[in-house]
């Protein structure tokens, strides 16, 4: 009877055992996770930058263009 007993007891402890191991792995998962995250949202933040250069560049130049065709204009005139 007493063998039945330690024997349930070391069962217990390795049950008890792969529960916090697979805890472990589940938090280790969600940590990669995050991680890959992060990198996407930093990737996507340097994509939306480098359009904001992109789209202020075209302003300035569309700017520059529509001031050079009022002047184009007004020396005609």
């Amino acid at each position: 009877m007493k063998e039945k007993v330690l024997g349930e007891n070391k069962i217990k402890q390795v049950l008890q055992r792969l529960d916090r191991l697979t805890l472990q792995e589940s938090q280790m998962t969600d940590i990669q996770i995050l991680v890959a995250q992060t990198k996407n949202l930093d990737t996507v933040r340097g994509l939306v930058d480098n359009m904001r250069v992109v789209m202020e560049g075209t302003h300035l130049l569309l700017w520059l263009y529509a001031l050079c065709s009022v002047r184009t204009v007004t020396a005609m005139s």
